[in-house]
């Protein structure tokens, strides 16, 4: 009897797997420079207008368009050569991130929403881009391996990026910051040009390219509803944004409660815990279940585990213990985020996930927004202080959590097989 190969190590599969690695530098590059920037426009904007809502509008705008661009971005992920969409996307948001260098005035708050649109449309070529890239760059064995890489990198980046970032915004200044995203961006393009992704890819449209976006658009949809394995998976991500946007987006306006005197720091280092959190969560998840058949039930539990760490955060005094429980929240998110994406993976044709994973996207990005307009606008109001709206936020996650365990993970259990479809 053929004894099955064993899963690569996380050292052996960066090692044999060439183009895998050159994806992953690039992308491990690109992030560094993401978090700097995102720190940066927190601070900028919280400077500029002082406004919870001009706040929340910094994600709102790094949300909604992405949201909205992502079936789109789906079709063009399948059709094209997912190696030169990615390059095009770092090159030009490259350029794009030099137009925060002109933004000094509260006045010019609405042309730095504008350049984030054109930021955030051209990365939401780049996300179903690599995911759908991953699974022909490794066996179907490494797949969470590949993910729990992917995974810990964005965690990694996101908690050295958002230290760093926040440092640099105060003692090298916002334009550095800037300067140096965009650098990343052409070091990111560079190394994706090395790398070799094989595709299935679709044929030409022969009716142009209206009508086969609509078409192929529905019949990605259509996929995914007629597929309930699929389906149940793609939102899994969304069911943790609903409640966690919002907390999310309040780590910005906790960070000068806990660190008045260094507002950008503050942020930095609460984004920087909840990178620490998405990192362990994966690898203690793939250590700890290894058995496929448990997984629907631990993502429930994921989120639900987030909103009550939160529920903590809400309710304790705010000093640097805070760090402690935004890590053990995202360390489920992490958790969540990876096996969802593995089992999407493994569930999905080729000639569909690029969609699959554009519609996913959609699903997530939607969440957030609606999440993080109600707390921003609550908190404009005063409807909420910034306590209050953590807590009614961390229960709303813990009610999506039981919610997902008593509807979701008994339609699992009744399926016996999940075939890639």
């Amino acid at each position: 009897m053929t004894v099955p190969a064993q899963p690569l190590g996380y050292l052996d599969l960066l090692r044999t797997r060439t183009d895998f690695r050159r994806l992953w530098l690039g992308t491990l590059i690109s992030l560094l420079g993401d978090w700097f920037n995102t720190i940066a426009l927190y601070t900028l904007v919280a400077q500029l207008t002082g406004s919870p809502f001009a706040l929340g509008a910094v994600f709102i705008f790094k949300m909604l368009p992405a949201a909205l661009a992502s079936p789109i971005a789906g079709l063009i992920v399948d059709q094209f050569d997912r190696r030169r969409l990615m390059i095009w996307s770092d090159l030009l948001r490259a350029v794009v991130v030099l137009g925060f260098l002109l933004i000094d005035e509260p006045q010019e708050v609405p042309l730095l929403y504008l350049l984030i649109v054109l930021q955030v449309v051209l990365g939401a070529v780049f996300q179903p881009a690599k995911s759908a890239s991953v699974p022909n760059l490794v066996a179907d064995r490494d797949l969470i391996t590949a993910n729990a890489i992917s995974s810990a990198t964005w965690s990694v980046m996101l908690a050295v990026g958002a230290a760093l970032g926040g440092f640099a915004a105060e003692w090298l200044g916002l334009q550095m910051v800037f300067l140096l995203d965009s650098l990343t961006y052409v070091l990111s393009a560079w190394f994706i040009y090395r790398t070799r992704i094989p595709q299935d890819k679709l044929p030409p449209p022969e009716n142009g390219w209206v009508r086969t976006a609509y078409r192929e658009i529905k019949e990605g949809w259509q996929h995914m509803r007629s597929h309930p394995q699929i389906e149940r998976m793609a939102l899994s991500k969304a069911t943790w944004a609903l409640g966690g946007g919002s907390l999310v987006y309040t780590l910005t306006l906790l960070g000068e409660e806990i660190f008045p005197a260094m507002q950008a720091a503050g942020i930095g280092l609460l984004f920087s815990a909840r990178g620490i959190g998405t990192g362990i969560g994966p690898i203690v998840a793939r250590a700890v279940f290894r058995d496929q058949r448990h997984w629907p039930a631990v993502l429930g539990l994921c989120i639900a585990c987030s909103g009550v760490f939160y529920g903590v955060v809400g309710w304790m005094p705010w000093t640097y213990l805070v760090l402690l429980f935004v890590v053990l929240a995202h360390a489920t998110s992490g958790a969540n985020w990876v096996l969802t994406t593995v089992l999407l993976q493994q569930r999905t044709a080729d000639r569909f996930r690029g969609r699959v994973f554009a519609t996913e996207w959609l699903f997530v990005m939607m969440a957030d927004v609606i999440s993080l307009f109600t707390a921003s606008l609550f908190l404009e109001q005063g409807l909420l202080d910034l306590r209050g709206t953590i807590q009614v936020f961390a229960l709303l996650q813990v009610i999506c959590g039981v919610g997902w365990l008593v509807l979701v993970v008994p339609r699992e259990r009744a399926a016996t097989s999940f075939p890639r479809t």
